[in-house]
């Protein structure tokens, strides 16, 4: 063991192993809680903005949503295979394990980012040709994605970076690295898309700009205090040589988690095909959605990244009062912030569309109802979410997906077709709710079946 292990071992095992689980948990996931809060408000701050250009620009940046949420899909998918990896091995004391888990899930980042240049450079005209036929629409989309893809290095490598630092506890390095992106994105989209201060009028292509520039600097900023501050694990890259046992027990967790969330990016693109039968307005109002619940799950899901690294390391370490007290909590924590959601989509639907999107009449007409019955799955989302993420720190990745695919392909896409087709616009959006329930019960006939086989006897 190096000198390094041997000071930094017992801060992890007070910390993990032995700090009282709601103060650990509110520390390992507020920074994250919070950074996230940031992240959502750049995402929509972007949509904001274009929307001020015309409704068209707003649709295509909806419409490549879905490419969007596959590149996060398959970051986040791997970042959660790399930190159940990486906690359970600092858990069991192998450090040469947590070193070889941070080298190889930086290896896979790497590879899909070029990859993502690729399909994008080549690819970005063709997807929204498939959507539409508004060359407006197909204009703006393919200059929008085109950056996004090509520039991906920006969402793998930081999305990476912060896994590695969430998988120490050292979650409060995220929340600087996330928010100084943020703010930067958020100050540049003005500034690029209506060619403020001598800068060229670059329209949908300035928000995506600034959205990669903002990334950028969040990842060098994680590359410093992954560096400097996280002496845990060693991601230097001299003499690196793939591992591949290493990536097969990454992946064997990650690549669930990355069919869990890339099949959100499937059922989004489905929704879009459905909706534009009727209008792209309803279309963009779905894509307003997804801006607007981001300030709600965004919170949930930083909860999860706390969350994930106590469960995985107390799971390597055999405690089980430790896991279900942290199941526990969590799960109170987020049905708390999903009822505060509830609420607002409940009360405000009407302000929200045409104060931060200025919508027309006619997207008010389809969006208000809207809001209010797609939040109604609230009621269920937050345990869902919780539920899902344990399964991921647990390595049983494949309950996620079981429960993720039977609710956005084999409900929602079905009913929404079905509904569409029978009685219109106002009833597709019950699709949501009603696969809401469906999730509900799958995941708790799973997360008892995981308590009897690999808890009850810890």
């Amino acid at each position: 063991m190096t000198e390094i292990q041997s000071k930094t071992t017992p801060a992890r095992e007070n910390k993990m192993g032995t700090m009282p689980v709601p103060r650990l948990l509110i520390s390992m996931s507020l920074p994250m809680m919070i950074s996230m809060l940031v992240q959502a408000l750049y995402n929509i701050v972007d949509s904001m903005f274009v929307a001020k250009l015309n409704e068209d620009a707003l649709t295509a940046v909806s419409l490549a949503f879905p490419i969007q949420t596959l590149m996060i899909a398959i970051a986040s998918g791997t970042g959660v295979g790399i930190n159940a990896l990486l906690s359970r091995s600092l858990g069991e004391k192998n450090y040469e394990g947590a070193d070889m888990a941070a080298r190889n899930g930086l290896f896979l980042s790497i590879l899909s980012c070029i990859l993502f240049a690729v399909i994008g450079g080549f690819g970005s005209h063709l997807f929204f040709a498939m959507q539409t036929d508004n060359q407006t629409i197909v204009t703006y989309g393919t200059q929008y994605l085109s950056i996004i893809t090509i520039c991906s290095a920006g969402i793998f490598l930081q999305i990476t970076f912060e896994r590695l630092m969430q998988s120490t506890g050292k979650t409060i390095y995220n929340m600087i690295t996330q928010g100084t992106g943020a703010i930067i994105n958020i100050i540049l989209d003005p500034v690029l898309i209506f060619g403020l201060f001598g800068f060229p009028r670059l329209e949908v292509a300035g928000a995506a700009l600034a959205t990669v520039i903002g990334q950028i600097v969040a990842v060098l900023m994680s590359l410093y205090f992954n560096i400097r501050k996280n002496t845990e694990i060693s991601i230097s890259l001299k003499g690196f040589r793939p591992h591949p046992r290493t990536i097969a027990v990454i992946y064997e967790v990650g690549v669930p988690s990355i069919i869990m969330q890339a099949i959100g990016s499937v059922m989004t693109f489905g929704m879009n095909r459905i909706l534009l039968m009727f209008s792209s307005t309803a279309a963009a109002v779905f894509g307003v959605y997804f801006k607007l619940q981001s300030f709600i799950f965004m919170p949930v899901f930083g909860l999860n990244n706390g969350m994930i690294p106590v469960i995985a390391f107390n799971y390597g370490a055999r405690n089980r009062k430790r896991i279900v007290q942290t199941i526990k909590l969590s799960v109170l924590i987020a049905v708390i912030i999903m009822l505060f959601g509830l609420a607002v989509f409940q009360l405000l639907p009407g302000f929200l569309l045409a104060n931060l999107f200025d919508a027309s009449e006619h997207m008010l007409a389809i969006g208000v109802p809207a809001l209010r019955i797609i939040s109604l799955s609230f009621l269920f989302a937050g345990y869902c979410i919780i539920v899902g993420s344990v399964f991921q720190a647990l390595g049983n990745g494949v309950y996620s997906l079981t429960v993720s695919a039977a609710r956005q392909l084999f409900v929602i896409l079905p009913v929404a077709y079905i509904f569409a087709k029978v009685f219109g616009l106002s009833m597709v959006w019950w699709s949501i709710p009603i696969a809401e329930i469906v999730s509900l019960a799958l995941s708790t006939l799973l997360l008892k079946r995981i308590y009897r086989l690999k808890l009850k006897d810890l």
